[in-house]
Parts: structure tokens; sequence; C-alpha cells
């Protein structure tokens, strides 16, 4: 058991580490270096700013997500499904030093093509938190994860963050539109929408219609189109996991209270443990259990 060491979540945009001692995150700092945001410098240089003064060669480096990956400091290879999280942290790949990367997952079937980085971590974390048989992972590629005790067996990605992205920024439907606001009651009529018809396609230009008709407020669009993916995504998602009605949601503040309101909606009973929590936990559970 190491008593003190570093996590880093280093994805594509965004870059983040925690000093940890015995077991508990002490400091925090942030990047937005992330792996494709380099600004020319080496992955270890910038991984050396952000840490210095944490650390000496003897201070173990963990750290997952997209630095993982073919576009990162170095591939770490993807674990096949079915995978027990403890044996995780068994598998981590070396770069340098006392610097060590995660792997991910992946499942490779002929009806399932799926994988993830930094979610595994995430997912360790809430099996020690919050175990269930189904963890959902909101974020721009939204992950659902179905287990067996500490096994994953399969996973599936929606892109339902990216799709609201891309549709507000390179489509019709957010064509012209002033600044959005926050507006809960825009999300939870397109909510109901989505929730009521997970066919999605049919309903995206409809939203360009309903405030082009006057029946949509022009700066609500964004939370009304939030809801219909949302409720679209939780819809098809909880018909293929019928079986499973408790759900630990792995989440930051924002995402954990929209997916919660729409898993309450179908009745599905859900626990929600914080993103970055999760992460933490994750980590420190390959520190304790891997000598490195």
């Amino acid at each position: 058991m190491t008593s003190r060491y570093i996590a880093i979540d280093w994805g594509s945009t965004n870059l983040r580490a925690w000093l940890c001692q015995n077991g508990t995150a002490t400091q925090s700092r942030h990047s937005q270096q992330g792996i494709t945001r380099l600004n020319g410098q080496t992955p270890q240089a910038v991984l050396a700013e952000l840490t210095h003064g944490w650390c000496d060669s003897d201070t173990p480096i963990i750290m997952a997500g997209m630095v993982g990956s073919n576009v990162g400091w170095k591939e770490a290879p993807y674990l096949p499904l079915p995978v027990t999280l403890n044996g995780i942290g068994e598998r981590l790949t070396h770069v340098t030093g006392q610097v060590w990367i995660v792997p991910g997952l992946s499942v490779n079937r002929s009806d399932n093509h799926n994988v993830m980085r930094g979610e595994e971590t995430q997912l360790l974390g809430a099996y020690q938190l919050a175990p269930s048989s189904l963890y959902v992972l909101p974020g721009t590629h939204s992950k659902w994860v179905q287990a067996d005790s500490d096994c994953i067996n399969d996973f599936r990605t929606q892109m339902t963050g990216e799709l609201h992205d891309v549709l507000l920024r390179h489509t019709l439907v957010g064509a012209g539109l002033p600044p959005q606001v926050i507006a809960p009651q825009a999300f939870s009529e397109g909510l109901t929408r989505g929730l009521n018809d997970p066919a999605v396609l049919p309903m995206l230009f409809e939203v360009r219609a309903a405030y082009v008709l006057g029946a949509l407020p022009r700066e609500q669009v964004s939370e009304f189109l939030s809801g219909v993916l949302i409720g679209a995504e939780v819809a098809a998602m909880a018909t293929l996991h019928s079986g499973q009605q408790a759900i630990t949601l792995v989440a930051g503040a924002n995402l954990a209270a929209r997916y919660r309101q729409a898993l309450d909606t179908i009745g599905r009973n859900v626990t929600v443990v914080e993103g970055d929590t999760a992460f933490q936990a994750g980590i420190r559970s390959i520190a304790y259990a891997v000598a490195i």
C-alpha cells in the first residue's frame, strides 16, 4: 500500500490532478492542456509543470483517460469484457519512472462494438461506494454499464452530449439563436417528449420549427433540446436494461440532476455518486491494491 500518490484525469480537452495522502485528496490542480491541446509541449513537460512541488521520484502517478489512447502519451491496451473491476489495477501500463496509465475497456461483438477510457476508473470507484448491477455515466458520450458484482459484462454508449453540442453549433437547429438561458420548464417539456418517444430523429427538426412558430422561446432551445435528447437516451437504454431497477448514477451535479429527473420519472431507483469522488476512489483502490 502506498500512502502518497497523485491521481490524474487526463482527457482530450482538460487535465485534472489531485495530490493524495492516506487516501484523501489534499490538493487539486486543473489545466486546459488536454491531450489534444498540449500547445507544442510534450506530455511529460505538461505533467511536470502541473505537479511541480508535489512529488519526488518515488511518488506514484496514476493516470486515466485519453492520455492512454493512440493520440495520447502512451497507448494503454483496452481490456476486453468481461473483466473484473478489481483486476483493472493489475494491468497498468508503465510510462516512465513511477508514472502509470490505467487501461480502458472494450466490447467487440457483432451486436456491440464499444470502448471507454477514464470511465472505467469512475466505475471502479462507484463499485466501492455504491455497488449496483447498472451504472450510468452521463457526459459527452454517456455510458450504460451492466455489471454482476465486481464483473463488468457489457456497456453501451450514447453520444447525447456531443449531439447536443453539434446540433446547436453546426446545424439549422441552432442557427441564429440568441444566448441560451437555464430554463427548467423547457427542459422538463423536452424530457417528456423524449421519454414518450425515443425515436429522436423526427423530433430534431421540430425543435427548430417550434421556435420559428413561436411555440418555444428562442433563448430556451438548448434546454428543450437537452430534455429531448436525455429523455430519448434514458427511454431507449432503460428498455434495453429493463431487468435492472436500481441504478448508480455517476456524474457532476448538473448532469446528475437532469438524469435523475429522467430516471425518477420512469420509476427507477437511483443512487448518485459525484464523478470526481468516484474517480478519486477508483485511483485510491488501485494505489492501495497494487504495489507500484
